[in-house]
Order: structure tokens, then C-alpha cells, then sequence
């Protein structure tokens, strides 16, 4: 079996951990008449899952990526879950003024990269 690339495991395991992790914070909102007490704990649970992915990808991707990429990495990805996250599981809507707010974002990561 071929090995895998570090940047193809860290990234594709940060990508797995956001989407636990953003449906641990936000995706009770669908469900405001829960009690908060269930609520965190099932969050909790949930959170349990992206650490099972975001400690070995950080693991695994540093020495390739320092920890100032490797955090910018991660906030990239957990932007675009977000955005695809409160449009399709949230239905709010994209506003011009978000998406240029994270394309702000998007260039200081370019900046994180740049040689």
C-alpha cells in the first residue's frame, strides 16, 4: 500500500476534525428547545471525535509545517466548513460582507506561506 503524503494526512484529517468540531459548537443551534445541560454534553461527545483527528494530523504535520502554518491551515479549513456548514446545514445566507471578511483571512494565510 502506497504512503500517504504529510500535507494529504494533515490536511485531510484537519478537514475530519473540523467537521466534528463544527457540529459540536454550532450544530445545536437547529435545536434551541433542548436543555443546554444535553446539549453540552452531546457536544462534548462530539468534540471527543475531532481531537481523535486533530492531535495526530498536528502530530503528523509538524516537522513538514511549523505551528504557525499548521494553525493557519486549520483556521482556513474551518472557515470553509463553516461557510458550506451555516449555508447548507443552517440555511443562513452568504453575505458579500462575510465571504470578503474570510477572503481577508484567506490573504493573511497567503502571507503565512509566502517564502
Amino acid at each position: 500500500m502506497p504512503q500517504l503524503s504529510v500535507p494529504f494526512m494533515t490536511i485531510g484529517l484537519l478537514l475530519a476534525s473540523n467537521i466534528f468540531m463544527t457540529f459540536a459548537w454550532y450544530g445545536h443551534l437547529k435545536f434551541k428547545s433542548a436543555p443546554l445541560f444535553a446539549v453540552i454534553f452531546i457536544s462534548w461527545g462530539i468534540a471527543f471525535f475531532e481531537y481523535l483527528l486533530q492531535v495526530p494530523a498536528n502530530r503528523i504535520g509538524h516537522g513538514h509545517y511549523n505551528a504557525a502554518q499548521l494553525k493557519t491551515i486549520q483556521e482556513v479549513i474551518t472557515l470553509t466548513v463553516f461557510v458550506a456548514f451555516s449555508y447548507f446545514y443552517l440555511k443562513e445566507p452568504l453575505t458579500a460582507k462575510t465571504l470578503i471578511g474570510f477572503a481577508f483571512i484567506g490573504v493573511g494565510a497567503w502571507f503565512i506561506f509566502s517564502k
